[in-house]
């Protein structure tokens, strides 16, 4: 693993040279996020302010008086659901200067491009000089800072080190998860992350395995971490650290050092916007229920409204594709227009799915229930266009008007499968806590999965889901839906 990669464990020598540097450089996962969002409208309005003032002829105090305070919030608007549907604030993808150019490019030119045709909302076009000049500047700007950000802060100086604590084998599970994803993807989808391991302090005098360093016992850990300059402790198993005498006092005179102190569970979910599902029974909080809160009660009451007005809109979508699909139907493979299907939905309580039918009718007859595979032969052609346009999942606005479904929630799975799953995977019934959903994060975060391994990493964003729910959240699902559909990448 290359030393540009997200938890790396470095020689001695190297360990002891970096820990010398300035903490300051060494950036949290938030404030990457946030560096990223802000210098990117810095630059974008930076740039219509510019070609504004210099090449559409407008005064420059007019250009920033609070009456055009709309120009910038538009732009600003844009550019986020732009950024979002790319992936552009995927911190893995922006520090790799390869896969972050191009995107971030057609971000910035479809931004702009879309601005320009925005009337009211923006700066009149006297000339197309303005415009030409805006757009080589929103492209330029953008381009080059991403440029910069994947080059330099993604390299070993900014990143964070960690101390981890308790189980070396646990540990070395997350070290390997994360390297299977890098040698899986293109480019490497946990590079952004910015975390190097210094090494491991076990517990109740265990020697670790041997692919960390072991770096003393758990009453050193306040000149441990001064010697090494640690940025944050990783309790592998949170209870058993706090359950030993010696470790706890350690951990809090650590702790009045300002030290952060996190669970592995809860590093590996923010590297990767997954909860893990093995490392579950050492943080109990991972599957505590949200806070009872003001702010939870209302995203519960909006959630309820968004789902009934986008259903009714889908009501009209589906009285003007009904006719078109069931004559498509007709032609190349006769048979029902619906297919229904019972599936698990909020408690566990089993509920009729209806989707638009596309594969053979009576398609499981001699097979029984099974997951669809890629290049399923029972797929019809017509149903080939209506999976990879997502269309096929329009009736179940049904569904949402019934109350049983959500817009966005986990997808509602089979009671066939639902009994082997939660034998095969611990906390899989965590995930009918919620609605289930039209779309999911598990749907824009990974491709469609037919085995049991494919199912944990989908349980994982579900899971992640149920814990995170907001309006934010899902409005970001349900950008990255458009680009699915959009870009007929469904399955």
């Amino acid at each position: 693993m290359r030393t540009s990669d997200a938890i790396a464990p470095l020689p001695l020598a190297g360990r002891r040279a970096l820990a010398r540097r300035g903490r300051l450089l060494r950036l949290t996962l938030a404030e990457r996020s946030l560096l990223l969002v802000a210098v990117d409208l810095l630059l974008l309005n930076a740039a219509l302010a510019l070609a504004a003032a210099w090449l559409a002829g407008y005064p420059p105090a007019a250009v920033f008086s609070p009456g055009y305070l709309k120009w910038y919030i538009t732009l600003s608007l844009l550019w986020l659901a732009a950024a979002n549907i790319l992936d552009l604030y995927n911190l893995a993808r922006a520090a790799s200067g390869t896969a972050i150019i191009g995107m971030s490019s057609l971000a910035a030119f479809l931004t702009a491009l879309i601005y320009l045709m925005i009337p009211w909302l923006t700066p009149a076009i006297t000339n197309r000089i303005y415009g030409a000049g805006f757009i080589l500047l929103a492209v330029g700007g953008i381009t080059g800072w991403r440029a910069l950000y994947a080059r330099g802060l993604s390299q070993p100086a900014f990143y964070r080190h960690a101390l981890v604590v308790g189980d070396g084998a646990a540990a070395a599970g997350l070290l390997a998860e994360l390297r299977a994803g890098a040698a899986a993807h293109r480019p490497n989808p946990y590079r952004g992350t910015g975390y190097l391991i210094i090494g491991v302090v076990p517990l109740h005098g265990g020697q670790g395995d041997g692919q960390l360093p072991v770096l003393g016992a758990p009453d050193q850990l306040v000149g441990l971490a001064r010697q090494y300059d640690v940025d944050e402790i990783i309790l592998a198993d949170p209870v058993a650290a706090q359950a030993d005498p010696a470790t706890f006092q350690a951990l809090l005179d650590c702790r009045e050092l300002g030290i952060p102190i996190r669970a592995l569970a809860e590093v590996y979910e923010r590297m990767t916007a997954r909860l893990p599902v093995e490392y579950a029974r050492c943080d109990p909080a991972l599957t505590l229920s949200p806070a009872d809160s003001a702010s939870n009660r209302l995203y519960i009451a909006a959630k309820w409204l968004i789902d009934r007005i986008a259903a009714l809109i889908g009501l009209i979508a589906l009285g003007l594709l009904a006719p078109i699909i069931a004559l498509a139907n007709a032609i190349w493979c006769p048979g029902p227009l619906f297919y229904y299907q019972e599936r698990l939905g909020l408690a566990g309580r089993p509920f009729i799915v209806r989707k638009f039918r596309t594969m053979v009718p009576d398609a499981e007859r001699t097979t029984g229930a099974t997951w669809a595979a890629a290049g399923d032969p029972r797929i019809t052609p017509v149903g080939a266009i209506l999976r990879r346009s997502r269309l096929d999942e329009l009736p179940q606005v049904l569904n949402v008007l019934a109350g049983e479904m959500s817009l966005v929630g986990p997808r509602p799975e089979r009671p066939e499968f639902v009994g082997r799953l939660a034998e095969e995977l611990p906390a899989y019934r965590i995930r009918h806590a919620v609605k289930p959903g039209i779309t999911g994060w598990a749907q824009v975060r990974c491709p469609y999965g037919d085995s049991i391994e494919a199912a944990r990493i989908k349980l994982e964003h579900d899971l992640y889901y149920v814990r995170h729910a907001s309006l934010y959240l899902d409005l970001i699902i349900l950008l990255k839906t458009a680009a699915v559909v959009l870009g007929l990448r469904g399955r």
